[in-house]
C-alpha cells in the first residue's frame, strides 16, 4: 500500500486539492466555511456549558475549540472516505489506479481542512495570552496518529459502503454517539473507575485528551496513552486495508 501511495503521490495531491476546492466551489464564503464551522459549534457549546450549565474548566473556550477541531478532522475524514469510491465512478471503472489512492486523497483533503481549523485555534490561543510550552512537541505525533486512524477507518468504510449503502447512515449515528463519548465538552480525566476506563477505550477520547494536555495544560503525555493510540490506529489501519483489499475486486461493478 505504501509503495502504491508513493508511486501515485502526484495524483493523490491533485485529487486532494481538487476535492478541497470543489467542496466550497458554490459557497458564498468559500474556504471561510472551514473557519466558521468550528466557531459556530464553539458558540453553541460555549453558551450551553457556560451560561446554562456552567463549567469550571480553565480556558474552557480553548478546551472546547481544540476538541471540536480534532473531532471535526475525524468526522470529515471518515465521512469523505466513506464516499471515496462511489463518488468517483469514472475513475473506478475506466482508469486503473490502486483504489486506496482515492481513500487516501480524501483523508488528505480532510487534513487540509483540519489545518485551517487548527489555525483558528492557534489564533484564539494567542489572543487569550496562552502560548504553547515544551509539551507542544508531542502534538505533531498525536496528529499523525489521528491521521492514521482516519485513514484506517476510511478504508473500511469506503469499501463497505460501496457494497452496502446503509453503512453511511449507520456511520452517521456512530459519529453522533462518538461526539458525546469522546470528551469534547467535558474532561475525561476527572472521571474515576470503570467509567473512565470505558471512555478511554475510545482512541479519539485519548487523542483529544492528549492534545489538550500538550497544548493547553503543559502536562507530560502518558507513554501508555501514546502507545495505546498508536497501536490501536495501526491495528485499525491493518484491518481496514485487509477489508479494502478483500472487497476491491468488485468495486467497478458496484459503483
Amino acid at each position: 500500500m505504501i509503495k502504491n501511495l508513493w508511486k501515485y503521490r502526484h495524483l493523490v495531491r491533485r485529487l486532494a486539492i481538487s476535492d478541497f476546492k470543489v467542496r466550497y466551489k458554490n459557497s458564498v464564503l468559500g474556504f471561510f466555511w472551514s473557519l466558521l464551522e468550528p466557531l459556530l459549534m464553539l458558540l453553541v457549546l460555549y453558551v450551553v456549558f457556560v451560561d446554562i450549565y456552567p463549567s469550571t474548566q480553565k480556558n474552557y473556550h480553548l478546551f472546547l475549540l481544540l476538541g471540536i477541531a480534532m473531532w471535526d478532522f475525524f468526522t470529515k475524514g471518515t465521512t469523505m472516505g466513506l464516499q471515496g469510491i462511489i463518488s468517483k465512478p469514472g475513475m473506478v471503472r475506466q482508469v486503473y489506479i490502486p483504489r486506496e489512492v482515492l481513500i487516501f486523497s480524501s483523508s488528505l483533503t480532510a487534513l487540509m481542512m483540519a489545518v485551517l481549523e487548527l489555525g483558528v485555534f492557534a489564533f484564539f490561543m494567542v489572543i487569550s495570552g496562552l502560548m504553547p510550552t515544551s509539551t507542544a512537541i508531542y502534538f505533531p505525533l498525536i496528529f499523525i496518529i489521528l491521521f492514521i486512524l482516519v485513514f484506517g477507518v476510511s478504508l473500511s468504510l469506503g469499501a463497505l459502503n460501496t457494497y452496502y449503502r446503509d453503512v453511511q447512515y449507520i456511520w452517521a449515528v456512530v459519529l453522533q454517539a462518538g461526539f458525546f463519548a469522546s470528551g469534547i465538552f467535558f474532561d475525561i480525566s476527572t472521571y474515576q473507575g470503570e467509567i473512565k476506563r470505558l471512555l478511554l477505550l475510545n482512541p479519539m477520547a485519548r487523542i483529544i485528551l492528549m492534545s489538550r494536555e500538550s497544548l493547553l495544560y503543559n502536562t507530560a503525555i502518558s507513554s501508555w496513552d501514546l502507545i495505546f493510540c498508536f497501536a490501536s490506529s495501526l491495528v485499525i489501519l491493518l484491518v481496514g486495508y485487509l477489508i479494502f483489499m478483500k472487497l476491491e475486486p468488485g468495486f467497478a461493478e458496484e459503483v
